[in-house]
């Protein structure tokens, strides 16, 4: 595509050659003659003026774009320059697909599953019992699907992925490799002697339409009822989901995130990686809890940030954090007010 075509594609205006073939997308820094880029934090602008790339996607707003010469590239003014690299990337870059468009020789499936038109499974996929599975759907190799499970149209489920017996996966959804939807969760009682009886896991797991799940997260089934990943949720990598959690819709997790059993996320909410929550808590809407946070307790005024542990108001948090730094200089200070006021006690007691 030349840029004058991407420009059109995305509704976007081009300022300098629009002619140029676009063979590639690259990172602004290391781009060159033939590739798109794109520029949407400013402090990457310092690289608008010596990279090499052929054209840079920029905001409508930007203002000073530097110099234009001849071995300028082209710009082309979009509203939103991320979201627009995106378009173009799926527009013009192949990729590279894993997944299988027929069912494999080596692939075990029950009599009495039911599959969709064009369902696609690879290599040594287990299909079991009274399992559904969508139209367009495709599974990787050596993926496990457990009895009575349901899945949905258009899902992707890459290698070695299980769904649980009775788990329920929507339409659109994406199982990275290694994920597990429906292990046991943690539920064992103690007895008198230190030993633990384990308590039976009878519930299920049930991922909504348009959820994205990544690699060697565990997402465990209910004791009794749902654990729930509405739609649009979105989870990182190594996470790990317990027993009855509701994670809210568009809810998004970075990686190590921990969510204990019977929590309640709201809507929209944005968790950092390696944040842990404890159990039996709720988590209002549009909550944003930075990185390796802890939360002890309910969060239950929406669109406040959090940070800590235990967690609490953001901007509270980093004063107290300054506050922990200045620490030892505080205590120097007080020391040396401490020995001025003896010496001060000392003068006053020896007066007649």
């Amino acid at each position: 595509m030349t840029i004058h075509e991407i420009a059109a594609f995305l509704q976007g205006e081009v300022v300098g050659n629009g002619n140029v073939e676009i063979l590639r997308v690259a990172k602004i820094e290391e781009a060159g003659p033939g590739d798109l880029t794109f520029l949407a934090n400013p402090q990457y602008q310092k690289y608008l003026g010596v990279t090499r790339a052929s054209a840079v996607l920029v905001s409508s707003a930007l203002e000073d774009a530097g110099p234009r010469n001849g071995s300028a590239p082209a710009l082309i003014r979009v509203q939103d320059p991320y979201l627009a690299f995106i378009r173009v990337v799926k527009k013009i870059t192949p990729v590279l697909d894993p997944f299988p468009t027929s069912i494999h020789p080596t692939a075990v499936v029950a009599s009495s599953a039911t599959l969709g038109t064009n369902v696609g499974l690879g290599a040594h996929v287990v299909v079991g019992e009274n399992v559904t599975i969508g139209e367009n759907t495709r599974i990787a190799p050596g993926c496990v699907i457990g009895q009575q499970a349901r899945i949905g149209n258009d899902c992707l489920l890459y290698a070695n992925v299980s769904v649980g017996h009775q788990c329920v996966i929507g339409h659109r959804v994406i199982l990275q490799a290694g994920v597990v939807i429906g292990s046991d969760g943690f539920g064992f009682a103690p007895r008198k002697d230190g030993t633990y009886e384990k308590i039976p896991q009878l519930g299920i797991v049930v991922v909504e339409d348009d959820v994205e799940i990544g690699a060697n997260c565990t997402i465990d089934r209910a004791t009794l009822g749902e654990t729930v990943l509405k739609r649009g949720t979105k989870l990182d990598n190594l996470i790990q989901i317990g027993h009855n959690v509701v994670v809210g819709e568009n809810t998004v997790m970075a990686a190590q995130v921990g969510i204990s059993g019977s929590t309640k996320i709201g809507k929209n909410v944005m968790i950092g990686g390696q944040v842990g929550t404890a159990g039996h808590i709720e988590i209002a809407d549009r909550s944003i809890i930075l990185g390796q946070s802890g939360v002890s307790k309910s969060l239950k005024e929406p669109g406040k940030s959090y940070f800590g542990t235990p967690a609490k108001d953001q901007r509270k948090a980093q004063r107290m954090e300054v506050a922990l730094r200045n620490l030892p200089q505080l205590m120097e200070t007080v020391k040396e007010l401490q020995k001025k006021v003896e010496a001060l006690t000392k003068a006053i007691e020896k007066k007649p």
